[in-house]
């Protein structure tokens, strides 16, 4: 690989001319296979009977034994007569040995103008080299893909990171430990869904494009449906179908998919992303924090093996009682100012101004008392912490606390100061929850384009009764980067929102 490309990057930050070149000299060897009739890309199946880690791992059962395995070609040593190669497959990569007077003159021949990249299957026995390496002896080597295109050179790799993202494919293959977070990614996922079954949850899936995208404060990306001559929207939330089917009967629910929001791209938000929320009836906000710090101690002990973890090397331990902290109680610890002594949204703003906060008119004590919470306090939530006890202003779906209407039975969980769950004891009082959306309509009028319309199917399913019931939001995205240790959304997203190349 290194004899071909001499850049630190991908084949394509080469010169043009260059690039072309090495394109060519490889299209020259698959005219000459299609003309020796050993087209590869006439070939529609392949003798897959191990991958790689099968073999290294089961070593002492296999020595001496005729394996066969595919695998793209990573680097290769041609010694006259003798070849060493390593192959890649899904699993990681192993040796291949391959001799004249074993894969035959011919054979050998052809498989001395293979190239870094291109895609073979080899059938051989097991043996260990005289420096004690795993090796897989060849018989036979057979090319089943030609690669047209060089692969990064192997000492730097594939390290621009716009590059990584557009070519995720490319990324996958000459960096192993971002196919690890993808694989790791899908443990995680899987892990929620085994957990929350094992508890009763039933999965389901509901409608991406809706009249109304409401569930939370988000501005949603619109389209046109020709068939009915209608305006729709993609989701910004699960929330309000999965609150119909707890209407419906079904008392534990959950969905995981992804929404969409039209904001912006920073190294936490994507427009779009995956999302898992589950509800639950004949509980609260109490049962769905007891059933948060089960599943995240599951999560991380099944896919990492241990309940401590480190991000950026700080050590967060899910295996202590996560901490239960009020919004106001966590605004005092950090501050010095307790807002059950400020009776007024006038008091409110007038302490935003001497502390330099910026707030709109509109905003109330509530409001205000959030803003101090983003400012002075959320960074500092690195241990599990459940923030709990909202103003009501900012929480539109979410029932009062009894005995205090000006706050509401909801948490947000945070680890590392990032928000990784968001939960409430449901509101299913569809008198006040009218008020709440009205609320929201008059934020729309005002120029608010998070705040919601209102959802009169959704009040109407209110209106024949939903059972107490507490419901929570997980950013699966962000539970990803926690758990691999990743920097950006970008690095457990496959596919991440990028902007258009310029021209």
């Amino acid at each position: 690989m290194a004899d071909e490309i001499k850049s630190g990057e991908t084949g394509n930050s080469q010169p043009e001319q260059n690039i072309n070149e090495l394109r060519q000299i490889r299209l020259d060897k698959l005219k000459a296979f299609q003309e020796a009739d050993k087209d590869p890309f006439k070939v529609t199946t392949a003798d897959q009977e191990y991958h790689s880690s099968d073999i290294i791992s089961n070593y002492d059962e296999l020595e001496g034994k005729t394996v066969s395995l595919c695998g793209r070609i990573i680097t290769k040593r041609p010694m006259g007569k003798a070849s060493f190669m390593n192959i890649h497959d899904r699993d990681g990569k192993i040796q291949i040995y391959a001799r004249r007077d074993d894969i035959g003159e011919e054979s050998y021949a052809d498989f001395k103008k293979y190239d870094i990249g291109d895609i073979v299957e080899v059938k051989g026995y097991v043996f260990k080299t005289k420096t004690g390496e795993i090796s897989v002896h060849a018989s036979s080597v057979k090319l089943l893909t030609k690669s047209l295109l060089p692969l990064p050179e192997k000492y730097h790799g594939l390290t621009n990171t716009e590059t990584r993202y557009r070519q995720r494919y490319l990324d996958l293959i000459v960096n192993p430990e971002v196919k690890d977070t993808f694989i790791k990614r899908s443990l995680i996922i899987r892990s929620i869904r085994n957990y929350l079954d094992s508890q009763g949850f039933i999965e389901v899936e509901t409608p991406m494009l809706v009249s109304n995208a409401g569930g939370a404060s988000a501005r949603p990306f619109e389209t046109h449906f020709n068939a009915l001559n209608e305006d729709l929207k993609l989701r910004i939330s699960l929330e309000l179908y999965l609150k119909r089917l707890i209407v419906g009967g079904m008392e534990k629910v959950y969905e995981i998919g992804r929404v969409f929001r039209n904001e912006g791209l920073d190294t936490r938000h994507n427009p779009e992303f995956t999302l898992m929320e589950l509800y639950q009836a004949y509980t609260d906000y109490n049962g769905m924090m007891d059933l948060t710090e089960k599943l995240y101690r599951h999560v991380a002990e099944e896919v990492l093996g241990s309940a401590k973890i480190v991000y950026n090397g700080i050590e967060m331990d899910l295996s202590k009682p996560f901490e239960r902290i009020t919004m106001v109680d966590a605004v005092k610890k950090y501050t010095g100012i307790d807002f059950t002594e400020i009776k007024t949204d006038e008091q409110a703003k007038q302490l935003a101004k001497e502390k330099g906060l910026e707030f709109e008119e509109r905003h109330k004590k509530g409001d205000i008392l959030n803003l101090f919470f983003e400012e002075y306090v959320e960074d500092k939530l690195i241990q599990p912490t459940f923030l709990m006890d909202h103003p009501v202003e900012i929480s539109p779906l979410t029932k009062k606390k009894p005995g205090n209407p000006d706050y509401v039975e909801r948490f947000e969980f945070f680890m590392n100061g990032w928000e990784m769950a968001n939960a409430y004891s449901e509101l299913n009082d569809p008198i006040d929850q009218r008020e709440r959306f009205k609320a929201q309509e008059e934020l729309l009028a005002a120029g608010d384009e998070e705040a919601s319309h209102t959802d009169e199917d959704f009040l109407t399913a209110l209106e024949y009764g939903m059972p107490p019931t507490g419901g929570i939001g997980f950013g699966i995205d962000r539970m990803a980067m926690l758990l691999t240790d990743s920097a950006t959304i970008r690095d457990v997203l496959l596919f991440p929102t990028m902007k258009p190349v310029e021209k």
